[in-house]
């Protein structure tokens, strides 16, 4: 792309609104990128570029996002257009609506590209479980961009689309966005409607933002962040401009640090950010505290059990009988079963299995509802951390982002989560920031947990931070 174009997406509003640039030119530029560049990073499952430049041309200047590309991940509806969850069993299915956070982004002037890949029904960590074809880093083609919502951050990463949706239920925006050095946002779970969202874990789901600095993720939550009537888990609250609510130090914050995961096995150069960021925070006024969430190792187990247990029910209405992929039997289990043994992947069948599992009689006690006590309670202690704490520090993966095909146990690549999961388990906003890069010039991210309904705190404090550490604001 031409280096004298805007890289952000405020930068780009700036340069539209004073007729520096026009919409259409800037699609035409980001076409060319995404021709030349897609066919190795494969971040698109479906591009829509004629559309996106005839829709650029009827954008107003003055509207809140003036025709700026944003890429939307395949698991969020937008009428018209494909929805195939990175699965055979949507190969052919078609949106017949738009979901309420991509209306909100459409009616403020933004276009779509396309549709981004991801891996299975969001279930994974790498983008590599998409039944058509992982998805590659753009910093390093060699190596995964993370996932779910690998396509979403690979797009933002390699210059395709000025902004991303995605979905976060463990991790699936903030893991991607430390892999690919871009900034990932997971809101207080309600505060962003998910109707239009194919469900995962409905108590865990959250859509956010993927953008290159924290101040874009504060511009487009201020346009997605909706009550909407048809969620019902969707949250009434008083508006709050985030954008505006950042400010431009940590004087009288208070910086927590969790003591049950300084233990952990991370890689040294996340290590090193870590104590940068920790010591940015004091140079910016902000205090250093060390907070104890006694539990959170438990986090990750008990989510291996909550959200199985979810999408066990959620994928239940995928019976090639209304809609999706329908392979016919001499009868109705025949055909139910060859459907969902073709039209799902091999990582989707484990999660239905697990979750079928936990929730049968006989072990829903042991498994199901020990798990849910488990997260009651990491949650009251993440909440209770934060009355000491303003927000939480950690990173956001235990490594930069790994080889395809590296990582073939299961249990390996959920560890991938570790970090991640508690603020779905607590419904806490949540957010990764760039933070530098290891020895191989690969993306190193922290991230940073607030209270519920704190998210213009918690963008504020990361835009510091993420300024701080070479972040371009």
């Amino acid at each position: 792309m031409n280096s004298e174009l805007p890289r952000s997406l405020d930068q780009y509003r700036r340069a539209v609104r004073t007729h520096v640039l026009s919409p259409t030119e800037y699609l035409q530029e980001t076409r060319e990128v995404i021709e030349q560049n897609d066919p190795q990073v494969r971040a698109f499952l479906h591009l829509r570029l004629d559309a996106a430049i005839s829709e650029s041309k009827a954008a107003k200047s003055s509207s809140l996002l003036a025709g700026a590309p944003i890429a939307i991940k395949d698991n969020i509806m937008m009428a018209g257009e494909p929805c195939t969850c990175g699965s055979l069993m949507l190969e052919h299915y078609v949106a017949p609506y738009t979901a309420t956070a991509v209306q909100a982004l459409l009616s403020a002037g933004a276009v779509v590209p396309g549709k981004t890949n991801l891996d299975e029904f969001a279930m994974g960590s790498s983008t590599e479980n998409s039944a058509f074809f992982p998805t590659h880093n753009p910093q390093d083609l060699s190596r995964v961009p993370g996932g779910s919502s690998g396509g979403s951050t690979a797009a933002v990463a390699a210059g395709f689309a000025l902004g991303a949706v995605g979905s976060d239920t463990g991790g699936s925006v903030r893991q991607p966005a430390a892999f690919c050095g871009v900034v990932g946002f997971k809101p207080t779970y309600g505060l962003v409607s998910r109707y239009g969202l194919v469900a995962f874990g409905s108590s865990l789901d959250c859509i956010g933002p993927i953008t290159r600095s924290v101040r874009d993720a504060a511009i487009m939550l201020n346009i997605m962040a909706v009550h909407d009537p048809r969620d019902a888990t969707s949250l009434r609250h008083a508006p709050v401009d985030y954008e505006a609510s950042l400010q431009p130090s940590l004087a009288g914050k208070r910086l927590g640090i969790i003591h049950e995961l300084q233990g952990l096995d991370v890689q040294p150069e996340i290590a090193r950010a870590m104590e940068d960021a920790r010591r940015a925070a004091l140079q910016s006024g902000a205090s250093v505290v060390e907070v104890s969430v006694p539990h959170i190792l438990s986090a990750l187990p008990a989510y291996y059990i909550i959200a199985p247990a979810e999408c066990s029910a959620n994928l239940g209405r995928f019976d090639g009988v209304r809609y999706g992929l329908h392979l016919e039997g001499r009868d109705m289990t025949e055909t139910y079963s060859r459907t969902r043994n073709a039209g799902f992947g091999s990582e989707v069948k484990r999660r239905i299995l697990i979750g079928a599992f936990v929730l049968s009689a006989g072990y829903y006690d042991a498994y199901y509802k020990k798990a849910t006590d488990v997260r009651q309670l990491i949650t009251d202690e993440l909440d209770l951390a934060l009355q000491s704490a303003d927000v939480l520090l950690t990173p956001t993966t235990p490594t930069t982002a790994f080889k395809l095909g590296a990582v073939s146990d299961p249990l390996e690549m959920y560890k991938a989560d570790v970090f991640t999961i508690p603020a779905n388990l607590g419904g806490l906003p949540a957010i990764s920031f760039p933070a530098g890069t290891d020895e191989s010039g690969l993306p190193i991210g922290l991230q940073l947990m607030g209270p519920r309904l704190g998210d213009a705190d918690l963008l504020s404090a990361a835009n510091v931070l993420f300024t701080s550490l070479g972040g371009a604001s």
